[in-house]
């Protein structure tokens, strides 16, 4: 591989540590600098899965004064779990509604319907940023009054920049980032991805591939 297109990963992270920092970590890292998260605002992240476990790491090193809520699927309470144990300041389900109006939010579901419960949650001026590569059931039809109005902004993430992946290893190292990982085994991937649809993989699933 050609030193333009390799990153070196911090020694303090195994292999199995480092594999979900290289995806899930690094577009999670771009969704959240492109979300305006500012220290002492309020950020939701909707789906708390490989990259949302990460992101409220980031979020509560770079902003220790901004709160950050997390909403999962109903009865998700290995994610709940999960969320407040990383120090999230609220939980809930998707189509609660917080304490407080959201500054920001990160939407990481592979779903629709989440991107209008985050609007209708959003602060006036506040920004919804859509982490997916695709969605498997459209966006509901939005209300201009409810969901738009006050200058509210809805952006997608499509890729990763080499520079994002340059100033996410290295901070990754330093908060220190502690990925929650489950492995499967190579011959295990079907079981795998079966679970990761069901949403019952806590973290991030990691397959492992014999040397």
């Amino acid at each position: 591989v050609s030193e333009d297109f390799a990153y070196p990963i911090p020694e303090r992270f195994t292999d199995l540590q480092a594999a979900p920092l290289l995806c899930a970590g690094v577009i999670g890292y771009r969704a959240l600098k492109l979300s305006g998260m500012e220290d002492g605002k309020v950020l939701g992240l909707y789906g708390f899965g490989a990259s949302a476990h990460i992101v409220i790491q980031i979020a509560k090193y770079k902003y220790p004064s901004g709160k950050v809520f997390a909403f999962t699927r109903p009865n998700q309470k290995e994610h709940q779990d999960l969320a407040r144990k990383l120090g999230a300041n609220w939980v809930g389900a998707t189509g609660d509604t917080p304490p407080e109006k959201l500054n920001c939010a990160i939407d990481f579901t592979p779903v629709g319907v989440p991107v209008r419960e985050a609007l209708r949650n959003l602060e006036k001026g506040g920004r919804v940023v859509i982490n997916a590569i695709r969605k498997i059931t459209p966006i509901p039809e939005l209300d201009y009054a409810e969901h738009l109005w006050h200058e509210k902004e809805v952006k997608s993430v499509a890729n990763v920049t080499r520079r994002d992946a340059q100033e996410f290893l290295p901070l990754a190292a330093e908060i220190p980032i502690v990925p929650e990982v489950r492995e499967f085994r190579l011959e295990e991937a079907n079981e795998a991805l079966i679970l990761l649809k069901e949403g019952k993989i806590r973290g991030a699933g990691v397959l492992s591939i014999p040397e």
